[in-house]
């Protein structure tokens, strides 16, 4: 990227979202997910394509059987149109968000081979698939790419379910709480998603189809503060969106919804938290977190989270904070709790973070 691309300040084009697909633990597409999230309902089941014996929990938000990741990015880099691109207009940038083990290279050869795309592989925190989104979206803002394709790939799998097992990060109750007292750590979740970023040209080449949502900011920051704890304070979760705001040429105000990281852990949620009081000294707009129901998807949960907040903007209606229990006074936040929420207008915000201290934060708008 180049200084001009990553500077702070309104995009010089409009950077539009032309395409989703998605499958998640809800079943296939975008409005099966952004269904189950606005309800509220967990898609948490004991997991059977893997032995769980021995471990804290057998619960994760996974599909039925054991479907193979290279099959489910072809399908749902079809359905958000990725493969039909117009004569002279045919992408060849994929972005690739993949979780870095030995997996990932196959699924990103074979992707590759099927499709004729070029991927550049994202991955080792999960901040990964955010991280191609804004580097997608200051490649088409600045004029040097039309259309950017990004995509990520998680399927709950053993060795990584026993590594955050054994590290006690997920929740023995087998419920993901984010914000409330009691919380006790994360789930993981399938997810599998593509998103078409482009330019208006290019989505008039397409045959001017009505765009999904704009993505209108977006930024990174780093706090190295420590491998695996996020700061306190949460100052470089709210830099980061400070830094997606002034790139948006928009203030606090103008956000009506954030979509929260809110992985359920007790320290990174209480930093989240502290950060959002930063960004909204006088109070937060609605918040919550969809990993309560579909639950962390690792390299793939930021373009997930991304998909069900296009899906909040479509349909006008907030998805609950699930799992709540008791307020913790560390989280005074504004949590849609019981039932979904009308949306009231404006920005809708959804932040990442990961280990080493790694923060995204991307702002999406109604198209």
């Amino acid at each position: 990227m180049t200084a001009t691309a990553l500077r702070n300040g309104p995009p010089r084009r409009t950077v539009l979202v032309g395409g989703i697909g998605v499958r998640s633990a809800f079943g296939p597409g975008l409005a099966a997910l952004r269904d189950g999230a606005t309800a509220g309902r967990p898609a948490f089941v004991p997991v059977d394509r893997f032995d769980t014996a021995g471990h804290r929990t057998d619960r994760a938000a996974v599909g039925p059987g054991s479907p193979r990741l290279a099959d489910q990015l072809v399908d749902v880099l079809a359905e958000a149109g990725a493969l039909s691109g117009s004569p002279g207009d045919a992408p060849e940038d994929l972005l690739l968000a993949l979780h870095g083990d030995r997996r990932a290279g196959p699924a990103a050869a074979e992707v590759a081979e099927r499709t004729g795309l070029r991927p550049r592989v994202y991955t080792g925190a999960c901040v990964a698939a955010a991280t191609a989104v804004a580097d997608a979206a200051a490649l088409i803002a600045s004029g040097r790419r039309e259309r950017v394709l990004v995509a990520a790939g998680y399927l709950v799998e053993p060795d990584t379910f026993a590594v955050f097992d054994a590290g006690r990060a997920l929740a023995g109750d087998g419920a993901v709480r984010p914000f409330s007292l009691g919380r006790q750590g994360m789930l993981l979740g399938d997810a599998v998603v593509a998103v078409v970023l482009e330019s208006v040209p290019s989505l008039r080449r397409r045959g001017g189809l009505n765009p999904l949502a704009r993505i209108a900011g977006w930024a990174r920051t780093g706090d190295a503060h420590h491998v695996c704890r996020p700061h306190p304070d949460g100052a470089g979760l709210a830099r980061a969106v400070h830094h997606a705001l002034a790139r948006a040429g928009a203030g606090p105000e103008a956000i009506g919804y954030v979509n929260a990281n809110g992985a359920g852990s007790k320290l990174g949620d209480l930093a989240e938290a502290a950060a959002l009081r930063t960004v909204f000294p006088s109070g937060t707009p609605p918040v919550s977190s969809t990993k309560s129901v579909h639950g962390h998807a690792l390299e793939a949960s930021a373009l997930l989270e991304l998909a069900v907040t296009v899906g909040v903007l479509q349909s006008g209606t907030l998805p609950v904070n699930a799992g709540w229990q008791h307020p913790d006074p560390g989280c005074p936040l504004d949590l849609v709790l019981d039932r979904p929420r009308p949306a009231v207008p404006g920005l809708a915000l959804t932040l990442n973070s990961a280990f080493g201290g790694a923060n995204t934060a991307l702002l999406v708008a109604a198209a």
